[in-house]
């Protein structure tokens, strides 16, 4: 179930007992418009979503990532890769990193991001967990002292070499390269500044 239909279902639950109150009941004329707002919101979120998503894919179409929605949150791969052993920001990823920060900065004040750090086969796995963090966090230091994005808008987390993340199973060295890598998801994208929204055909 997509996250914003579980908090939709729990705003619910907790709408019925405050509609309830003393009487013990809900009237269904209250009922029935909790559940039309519900389903307004639930439905401009997932429009506002739709949007942000059809941008990207504008927009990043000529770099090497992969676009894709999963569960009410979007999902950019392939965003940036380390050399070995290392978590330093390479210069022909950054970009891809300003566009996506002023898509983020400009039109969704009120998005939050996830940085997700990854590491290839070799090493331990606490070592890799620590190195995966690192080269997220050097993505999301990026995004906000360059790009301009609120600290507040992008967190980090690491899975550093788990196998069910990694894009080349199991390898490392040169062939290794597509699993060292940083992914950013976008967790909620809030609503849409209407200023900054350009017409079609414009910016």
């Amino acid at each position: 179930m997509r996250s914003y239909q579980r908090l939709a279902y729990v705003s619910l639950a907790a709408l019925t007992v405050g509609l309830g109150g003393c009487q013990g009941y809900v009237k269904k004329a209250d009922f029935d418009s909790a559940i039309s707002e519900l389903r307004a919101n639930q439905q401009k979120q997932q429009q506002e979503i739709d949007n942000l998503t059809q941008q990207m894919q504008q927009r990043f179409a000529q770099y090497d990532a992969k676009i894709a929605q999963l569960n009410g949150r979007i999902q950019v791969d392939s965003v940036s890769h380390f050399a070995f052993n290392d978590a330093t920001l390479r210069d022909q990823d950054k970009p891809m990193l300003d566009d996506f920060a002023k898509i983020m900065s400009k039109n969704y004040p009120q998005a939050v991001v996830t940085v997700e750090g990854f590491a290839d086969n070799a090493g331990s796995s606490a070592y890799n967990v620590r190195l995966g963090r690192e080269r997220a966090n050097a993505v999301r230091d990026y995004l906000v002292k360059t790009g301009g994005m609120s600290a507040d808008q992008v967190r980090t987390v690491s899975y550093g070499k788990a196998l069910n993340r990694q894009v080349a199973k199991g390898k490392s060295g040169d062939e290794g390269e597509p699993n060292r890598r940083v992914t950013l998801v976008v967790d909620f994208a809030g609503t849409q500044a209407q200023a900054q929204a350009a017409p079609q055909g414009q910016g």
